[in-house]
């Protein structure tokens, strides 16, 4: 709840203008707060108590902190303020909230965040080195993949939807993108990624249908979550809300169903080269076999990414007095709901899509050499399958 409360009243700190009189000339003056965040770290806990936090029953631990100002206009500035966001230890750096007030000039010090970029910076290495010592030249291509899809989200994406464009063609167009551009450079240009491209493409197109229906459908807002609150308001209700919560239905699901993609052309391209007098159907079956147990696990996967990172949420509302089915049709559970079902059914449709196009481009022309007998081997071995499964 503290961080709630802190939350909205930076929020109103950022964005909010302070009306003042402008008592010399008797005329209305719009006057804003100066607010400036800056690196500082701990010098001494002077004081810490236990209170409860006003309006609730919630205890929470207030500190009067003696800090140095590390960066900014104030460097090297000691200065000592009380806070109750989060709790602090005497030499931790974190980055501090000075706010200088308009209306009567008052320096006013809280916590923005903990320094957390160092902790950033080192599990990021870590994944890089073992990124390129266990993945060798793959994990290479695989990193200059993710570097180029993180691009086009922040340099395309984001732009084109707060510039106004159509949330859904922008999130189609920048998917298709970061598709072709991470199966290439991870893949290099071959028939066995173009089918997966084509496959993912195709995926994402009717994915994209699905999540426009859905949303409509749902009657859902795109008010979900406390960002969306934030982004409304920051940009004066000129973003559409309902089509960031679709552009982000289909980004979501592209790491997943790349996986689907490449392993289902690849699966297509080693039958085939193993079993070369094999039929297209018989090797579209084989593909679709694995394709099976691949969906078994990796819509299970989705789903519970999807439920870890809502943990808090579900453990909030298992309290409340009200019925499962009243819960679940509140928007934040729906949306989510959704989002994992309209992601897990693209998921599911990538592998007959993908398998049938990589078997009409992969394909070779059989060996007729081979006998009528061993193709009823092959028959009978996957009719086996099907009857145990």
């Amino acid at each position: 709840m503290k961080k709630i409360f802190i939350s909205l009243i930076l929020f109103l700190a950022f964005a909010q203008p302070v009306f003042a009189q402008d008592n010399a000339t008797g005329s209305g003056a719009v006057l804003q707060d100066k607010i400036e965040i800056e690196k500082a770290q701990v010098l001494e806990v002077v004081k810490e108590d236990q209170e409860i936090l006003p309006g609730t029953d919630l205890p929470t631990t207030y500190q009067t902190l003696k800090v140095q100002v590390l960066d900014g206009s104030e460097k090297g500035n000691v200065v000592t303020f009380t806070d109750d966001y989060v709790k602090l230890s005497k030499g931790d750096i974190f980055y501090l909230n000075h706010t200088v007030r308009a209306d009567d000039g008052r320096d006013v010090y809280s916590i923005s965040d903990p320094y957390r970029l160092g902790t950033l910076y080192v599990f990021t290495a870590l994944f890089i080195l073992l990124v390129l010592l266990i993945g060798g030249i793959q994990g290479l291509r695989g990193l200059l993949s993710l570097a180029g899809s993180l691009i086009l989200i922040i340099y395309v994406l984001l732009p084109g939807i707060l510039a106004g464009y159509s949330p859904v063609l922008v999130s189609i167009g920048v998917a298709s993108l970061i598709i072709i551009l991470g199966s290439y450079v991870t893949h290099g240009f071959n028939k066995t990624t173009s089918s997966a491209v084509c496959g993912m493409i195709i995926t994402v197109i009717i994915t994209g249908l699905l999540a426009y229906w859905s949303v409509h459908a749902g009657k859902l807002t795109g008010y979900g979550s406390e960002e969306s609150l934030y982004l409304e308001l920051n940009t004066h209700g000129n973003v559409n809300l309902v089509g960031v919560l679709l552009g982000g239905i289909m980004i979501g699901v592209l790491g997943v169903l790349y996986d689907v993609a490449i392993s289902q052309a690849i699966s297509v391209e080693e039958l085939h080269e193993i079993a070369p007098h094999l039929p297209k159907k018989t090797i579209y079956a084989r593909a679709i076999r694995i394709g099976r147990e691949h969906i078994g696990a990796l819509v299970n996967t989705l789903a519970i990414a999807y439920v870890g990172a809502s943990l808090p949420l579900l453990l909030l509302f298992s309290q409340a007095a009200s019925s499962p089915a009243l819960i679940i049709n509140k928007e934040i559970f729906s949306t989510e709901i959704l989002r994992i079902l309209v992601g897990s059914i693209g998921l599911v449709l990538a592998v007959p899509i993908t398998t049938l196009i990589s078997v009409y481009v992969l394909f070779k022309k059989p060996n007729e050499k081979i006998g009528t007998e061993k193709l009823a081997e092959e028959k009978h071995a996957l009719e086996h399958f099907e009857h145990h499964h």
